[in-house]
C-alpha cells in the first residue's frame, strides 16, 4: 500500500505447529466482527512454484479471515490485478488483537485456478503428519470437514462468491 493510503495497516501472524511461520503488514480493508479482509502483496522476495500457479513478487493477495470459521481464503492476482485463483489455508478461527491478525495454519490447504477448472486439494500428507488427529481430534474434524466445505464450494456454479460477498 502506498504511503498516505486511507487502510488501516496490520500484521497478519501465521502460525504453524505453535511456532511464527512468517509475519507480513496488511491493509484492513474490513472487519464486520466475524469476517476480517485484508490485502497484502505477496510476501516473499522470491518466486514460489507450486507447478500449478506461481506466486511472484508483486502479486498481491485480497485475504479473508473469520473469527468463527476454521479457513482463510486468498484472492491472488498479478500487480496488474488478473486473477490466478484462490488460495485457501485451513485455520483455527482468526484472532485480532492489538494490530496482529493471529491465524494458525493447520496444513490443509485448497487451490482453485482462475477459471475454476482446476480445484486440487493440498498437504494432506502433512496435515496426517503433524499428528492433529491425535492430539486434537476435535480440532482435526473440523479442519476435514473444512476442507470439505472448501472443494463443495469450488464446485458451485458461484464459487467463493457467496462467501466473499
Amino acid at each position: 500500500m502506498s504511503a498516505g493510503s486511507a487502510e488501516a495497516g496490520l500484521t497478519v501472524v501465521l502460525v504453524k505447529a505453535g511456532r511464527t511461520k512468517i509475519r507480513y503488514p496488511a491493509a484492513l480493508l474490513a472487519d464486520n466482527g466475524t469476517r476480517v479482509t485484508v490485502r497484502a502483496p505477496w510476501a516473499s522476495p522470491r518466486v514460489r512454484d507450486f507447478g500449478f500457479v506461481r506466486f511472484e513478487p508483486g502479486d498481491v493477495l485480497t485475504e479473508h479471515y473469520w473469527r468463527d470459521t476454521w479457513f482463510a481464503v486468498k484472492e491472488v492476482r498479478t500487480g496488474s490485478g488478473e486473477l490466478k485463483g484462490w488460495y485457501c489455508d485451513v485455520t483455527r478461527p482468526a484472532v485480532l488483537r492489538d494490530g496482529e491478525l493471529v491465524v494458525e495454519d493447520l496444513d490443509l490447504d485448497l487451490w482453485v485456478s482462475a477459471d475454476r477448472s482446476l480445484v486440487l486439494r493440498l498437504d494432506e500428507d502433512e496435515f496426517e503428519e503433524s499428528g492433529l488427529a491425535g492430539r486434537d481430534p476435535e480440532a482435526a474434524g473440523a479442519a476435514v470437514g473444512a476442507l470439505d466445505e472448501l472443494e463443495r464450494l469450488a464446485g458451485t456454479p458461484e464459487g467463493f462468491a457467496g462467501l466473499l460477498g
